[in-house]
Order: structure tokens, then C-alpha cells, then sequence
């Protein structure tokens, strides 16, 4: 079982009520049994909703208390972010997943680089809430980005 992105799946989830379907996952994983996940909704946050990033670190230093996650209007939004990780964990160990293949450069689910929380568009090395969080509980994440890799692990 494999846990993915519902945005990727085309679902309209993402902050600005669109999706990010994404054919190549899709097609990649038809013959997988595949869990939609999408932790901002699960963490409680309407879809749409004011764009969010992590200020101070990344998903990990969010974890433990030292970086947070602001929306666009300077929202404190951190709790539901922190919330909808541990439901998608929950999720994933209800499943058997141990691998998930998650929307890169989100706040929630980036897995190599997330925006840097100036909100101009800017990145910078780090992980998302939620692939932090999984990613300790020992379950290998993916982006979009990385099919080859993901190709090796099916």
C-alpha cells in the first residue's frame, strides 16, 4: 500500500482549491493499491485557504517546537499542520504503507526543499510537517519529481 498526495491524485485540495494531478503518478502506481492523503485538510484547514509556510526552520524543527507554520495572512497555523500529520500517519499505519509519494515544496509534504516562509517564492533545503514526521517513524518518503527513484521501490 502506498500513501499519496490527494492533490496529486487530483484532488482539489490544495490552498487555492485546485489540484496538482500529476498523470505520470497515477499511471506509475495503476497496478498499486494506493491511500489518498492530503494532511492540511486532515489537520482541519478549509481548502481554499490562505497559502502557508514554515518560518524557522522546517517540518522537523516544527516537531519540536522551534519553527512554525504562518499563512499568508499571518496566521499562526501550526497546530493543524502538526494535527494533520499525526491523522496521516495514523493513516499510514492503519494501511501498512511504508512508502508515500507526497506533493514536493509543501509546507505539509515537502520532502527535499519547502519555500523558505518569506512567501516571494524562494526555497531552501528542508522537509514538510508531515514528511517529518513520517520520515521518523521510519516510512520512506517521495516527491513527484523523484519517478525514477520511486520506480526502483515498487
Amino acid at each position: 500500500m502506498i500513501a499519496v498526495s490527494s492533490c496529486l491524485l487530483g484532488e482539489d485540495c490544495r490552498y487555492s482549491g485546485n489540484n496538482n494531478y500529476d498523470r505520470r503518478i497515477t499511471e506509475l502506481l495503476e497496478d498499486e493499491e494506493v491511500i489518498s492523503i492530503c494532511p492540511e485538510v486532515l489537520g482541519g484547514l478549509s481548502t481554499p485557504r490562505p497559502p502557508a509556510e514554515i518560518q524557522g526552520g522546517d517540518g522537523k524543527g516544527v516537531l519540536e517546537g522551534i519553527a512554525r507554520v504562518i499563512d499568508k495572512e499571518g496566521n499562526d497555523v501550526t497546530v493543524s499542520f502538526i494535527e494533520g500529520a499525526r491523522e496521516s500517519l495514523a493513516l499510514i499505519k492503519e494501511h501498512g504503507c511504508s512508502l508515500a509519494i507526497l506533493k514536493a515544496k509543501s509546507p505539509s509534504c515537502g520532502s527535499r526543499v519547502i519555500y523558505d516562509g518569506s512567501f516571494s517564492g524562494n526555497k531552501k533545503a528542508g522537509v514538510g510537517v508531515t514528511t517529518a514526521l513520517l520520515q521518523k517513524e521510519g516510512i520512506e518518503v517521495f516527491n513527484e519529481e523523484e519517478i525514477d527513484r520511486i520506480i526502483t521501490k515498487l
